[in-house]
């Protein structure tokens, strides 16, 4: 352990200069306190995006197979035209959803980040 006059020799040796705080200073630095920008998720929206898109095209498909409009080519024994729509529906919706939140936060409404 260095004794004390080393230390003090080192210390003024440095030549550091030291000033009093202001009074008003409580300790604290502005930047402590500053929020930072959120950063975007663009993994979670590009997934949200093709969710979507996927939801609307087997959505899209099931609504035309349904009524007959478009005909189910060489239809095996449990193919049920009415799976599309639902599997379309089920993709659909957290795409949607999500895209909702991700164009709500980027306009900055209140409760949306």
């Amino acid at each position: 352990m260095p004794s004390q006059n080393n230390l003090a020799t080192r210390i003024l040796s440095n030549k550091v200069k030291y000033s009093r705080p202001a009074s008003t200073d409580d300790g604290y630095i502005d930047l402590e306190f500053k929020k930072s920008p959120p950063k975007i998720p663009h993994k979670a929206i590009l997934l949200a995006t093709v969710l979507f898109l996927i939801g609307t095209f087997f959505c899209t498909i099931g609504s035309l197979l349904l009524p007959g409009y478009i005909s189910q080519g060489g239809r095996e024994a449990g193919a049920d035209p009415c799976s599309c729509p639902c599997h379309g529906i089920l993709v659909f919706l957290p795409g949607f959803s999500h895209l909702f939140i991700a164009c709500y936060a980027s306009k900055g409404y209140l409760g949306y980040s």
